[in-house]
């Protein structure tokens, strides 16, 4: 809704009387007299009708008036009016400054604070202190004269003002701390057995205590999986398990991938690996298919056949046992994978498709490699392979392996 203007010629009203009525008439309305004229407004009604002379009742017509016109709150036209009838006018009163403490601190003594600090890398309160009192006492220098008697407690308050942290502020990116522990890059077997991936397996908290940890590690290739169970993750427990893991699987071992977790990339594993000559390397970031394989083994095997409960830490050497006799020979010689074909579209695009001819075993896989025996470590051979995976039939490895579950 647009304002509407109206001029009106207040001098018209003479009496209290017409002043009243007015107010009376006009309670819906309101007038606004601009910032610039108010005091002229206020000094010629009080010229006009007086206020000393009246009575409190009219007095308060006045106010009211005044009020009403002008859009002062009573507070501040009765300031005016006791201004009036001590000066006889209005006029602007001048603005003074705030009365406060003096600084005894000056701009030049925070910035000569701030060198102090740059130089010396914030030290604390007592030495920086200390710092100045020498630097006027023992070295003569004049600048720190004032900052010599400063106190420790404002010292610090002088390191939160805004020129000291002006001339200090600084912004710099987060510097990454690099762990010279492997290589960051996906392993690259190029068809060749022993590059493979490792991931852990942790099998669940009862009551705030700790479970087993089962370790996981699959051939890139072939798939031959080897899973082993300790009770922790630290060195100790941790570094016999990986040994053993090495030593189960019958080609030699080249190469050794594992996420960024703690427990692979330190110098126990990492000295390991080069001990026996094997390449360490880790997953990069935003590169979640580095390790894929061994996380997707964790569902399809160790979840599968270790489930989700609760395994008491003390029953690591069991379900360890469990895996080397049972776990590992069922899924290696008798448990049937997928293994993908690549396809390179005109695109120059890579895609996997995984065909029912090509699903074998892991030991299959391993023996369809041309030359496979070539990978093998020493003292071990395809015949007694072969004699291992016809020891009995995949539906009696599934068989054994459900009953000892049972037992375990």
């Amino acid at each position: 809704m647009r304002s509407m203007v109206i001029n009106m010629e207040e001098a018209k009203l003479q009496t209290l009387v017409q002043i009243k009525a007015f107010l009376d008439g006009t309670s819906e309305v309101v007038f606004r007299i601009p910032k610039e004229e108010r005091n002229q407004f206020i000094g010629r009604i009080l010229k006009r009708f007086g206020y000393a002379p009246h009575g409190r009742v009219d007095k308060g017509i006045l106010l009211r008036y005044i009020e009403r016109m002008t859009g002062l709150s009573r507070q501040q036209v009765t300031r005016l009016v006791r201004q009036y009838r001590k000066d006889g006018k209005l006029s602007k009163q001048p603005c003074t400054p705030k009365q406060g403490f003096t600084y005894r601190y000056t701009a030049a003594d925070v910035l000569l604070l701030a060198e102090i600090d740059v130089l010396h890398d914030t030290l604390s309160g007592p030495t920086t202190k200390k710092l100045v009192e020498r630097a006027l006492l023992v070295f003569g220098d004049a600048r720190f004269e004032r900052l010599a008697g400063i106190s420790v407690s404002h010292l610090y308050n002088l390191r939160g003002s805004t020129p000291y942290q002006n001339k200090r502020r600084h912004w710099s990116k987060t510097r990454p701390t690099g762990i010279p522990i492997g290589k960051r890059r996906a392993p690259q077997p190029n068809g060749v057995p022993g590059y493979i991936r490792i991931d852990s397996v942790h099998q669940g908290d009862l009551d705030g205590v700790k479970g087993v940890y089962h370790i996981n590690a699959v051939d890139c290739v072939t798939q031959m999986q080897f899973v082993a169970t300790c009770e922790k993750i630290s060195e100790a427990y941790l570094l016999p398990v990986i040994r053993q893991l090495l030593d189960g699987f019958p080609f030699v071992i080249l190469g050794f991938h594992s996420d960024n977790g703690s427990e692979y990339i330190n110098y126990q594993v990492a000295k390991l690996l080069e001990k026996l000559r094997i390449e360490f390397t880790k997953s990069r970031p935003r590169h979640s298919n580095d390790n894929a394989l061994a996380e997707s083994k964790n569902a399809a095997v160790v979840r599968k056949h270790l489930g989700y409960a609760h395994i008491p830490q003390y029953c690591a050497s069991l379900v360890n046992a469990f895996c080397a006799d049972y776990l590992n020979p069922y899924v290696n010689f008798h448990r049937p994978c997928f293994f993908p074909e690549t396809i390179t579209d005109a695109k120059r695009k890579e895609r996997k498709k995984y065909s029912y001819k090509d699903m074998m075993t892991p030991y299959e896989k391993l023996k369809s490699i041309p030359e496979a025996s070539q990978y093998l470590k020493d003292g071990v051979a395809l015949e007694q392979l072969n004699a291992r995976a016809a020891e009995m039939s995949d539906n009696d490895a599934a068989l054994a392996l459900n009953n000892a579950r049972k037992t375990v």
